[in-house]
């Protein structure tokens, strides 16, 4: 039964190596000294105002994860309205539209959970 697995293991083994092999080989070979001016952006021809490398706070990252997240997850509106139909026609409409209920009903717990805790608060 386990041998079914050896396949999956194995690949994991290799993607694991060719990922550490890539970061060592950076490390390596990569520059050691940064000069001020490679570290400069440049995106539309412009002096850059400030140091090239700006901090930018966690709660950016948050906000965008969350939308990642609640966006992700709102994609699985459109097959269910493919097939509703479909399911109405059977007779197990009232089913499924319980089922995508109670999908919204754990997201809106979550979007409610988020919100309480101030992770859509921008400063």
């Amino acid at each position: 039964m386990l041998l079914e697995y050896v396949s999956i293991a194995i690949f994991i083994a290799i993607t694991t190596l060719i990922g550490v092999i890539a970061i060592v080989l950076g490390t390596i070979f990569g520059p050691k000294r940064p000069a001020g001016k490679k570290s400069m952006p440049y995106e539309s021809g412009m002096n850059p105002i400030g140091p090239g490398t700006r901090r930018i706070p966690v709660r950016f990252y948050l906000i965008a994860v969350l939308f990642i997240l609640f966006d992700i997850e709102v994609v699985f509106f459109i097959p269910w309205a493919l097939v509703f139909n479909n399911f109405v026609q059977q007779g197990q409409g009232l089913f499924m539209l319980g089922e995508m209920l109670v999908f919204i009903a754990i997201l809106l717990v979550g979007y409610a959970y988020a919100w309480k805790k101030g992770a859509l608060e921008w400063d």
